[in-house]
């Protein structure tokens, strides 16, 4: 299926920089005095307040095939779109499938394994995909609208962090380069292993994370690699976040390829964007760098933690099956930017 098309899982987002300039002269979404969160700030999903006790929480995601399996094509679509609800705090209730496919190359034996994927990790997540829209497309596309709850007064933005937070990442980094090495017929089974074990594990700590009061903010690690979703969040509370290039959490199979300057087009695309927003020291090795913009499929939740609460979040990440979950920098006042050291 990859070789249908052009890119692969959240590789194939638009670049930051350009998304900026498509959605830079649309009217916001003001007057609307039940829409908690919208999208100025970015965040992962839109919500809205039903009542007192409950906030709506909305969002959708889909993409092109990151693997040739189609059950796992599936799951990883459907764990990655239900991702932005947990990454709010909340709970899904139902998703909606979103099919694009191209129904003339594809058997329909293999369409159906796709959907049969996004509906296990639904059934694994205790919600129905209640129905969907499809098209004939030339490209294979699959992905859900996802509806989730939580508490008005426990949604987690992507713009609250404060000064002094440390920074919390749930998952080791480098999947659009496992991506990428697959595609090139470089991947061997332990490493199709570790890649599906990380984009098929539903972040649904995030729901948990909602409930505890040290967590001032959290986001999830996506198509713009961990600089752009930290940048947002840097851009959202007007913060700097310093991080520890040794610090960070990769997926061993990762490491080898990101060496040998292997990855996704979106890597190129995401470091031109940040410009001088992104600060690397002279002891940040170029493999490093690439890895920190490497767009994450189904990537690990990003987490502002107050200090003295740092040690029961990362403890809840560990119960929760992320081994790979470590505190990799901070956040201090200063201006919008992310300084590597």
């Amino acid at each position: 299926m990859t070789q249908l098309s052009h890119g692969g899982g959240c590789g194939c987002k638009i670049a930051p920089s350009l998304l900026a300039d498509m959605l830079r002269d649309l009217p916001a979404a003001s007057g609307f005095a039940p829409l908690l969160v919208g999208a100025e700030t970015s965040d992962d999903a839109a919500v809205y307040r039903l009542n007192d006790q409950q906030a709506l929480i909305a969002t959708t995601d889909f993409f092109m095939p990151i693997v040739d399996d189609p059950f796992d094509f599936g799951r990883i679509a459907a764990t990655n779109a239900l991702s932005d609800i947990y990454a709010m705090g909340g709970t899904p209730i139902l998703a909606l499938a979103i099919v694009g496919m191209p129904v003339n190359a594809l058997p329909v034996g293999t369409i159906r394994r796709i959907l049969e994927g996004g509906a296990s990790v639904c059934r694994d997540a205790g919600i129905p995909v209640a129905g969907g829209h499809s098209i004939d497309s030339p490209e294979p596309i699959y992905g859900l609208v996802a509806l989730g709850l939580a508490h008005p007064d426990r949604i987690l933005r992507n713009s609250t962090a404060r000064a002094g937070d440390v920074l919390v990442l749930g998952k080791g980094l480098g999947v659009g380069i496992l991506g990428t090495a697959l595609k090139k017929g470089l991947l061997d089974g332990e490493g199709y292993r570790q890649m599906i074990g990380a984009t098929t594990r539903l972040n649904r700590v995030g729901a948990e994370l909602g409930l505890l009061d040290g967590v001032h903010a959290l986001t999830d690690v996506t198509g713009f690699g961990l600089l752009g979703h930290l940048m947002e969040m840097c851009r959202g509370s007007g913060l700097t976040a310093r991080v520890g290039a040794a610090r960070l959490p990769v997926l061993p199979a990762a490491r080898p390829f990101a060496e040998q300057g292997i990855g996704p087009g979106a890597i190129e695309r995401n470091l031109a964007s940040f410009g001088a927003d992104v600060e690397f020291g002279e002891g940040v090795a170029d493999w490093q760098r690439r890895l920190m913009a490497d767009a994450q499929t189904s990537g690990g939740l990003l987490a502002a933690v107050a200090p003295d609460g740092a040690d029961a979040v990362l403890a809840l990440f560990r119960q929760n099956g992320f081994a790979d979950a470590c505190v990799i920098g901070r956040l201090e006042d200063g201006a919008a930017k992310i300084v590597v050291e």
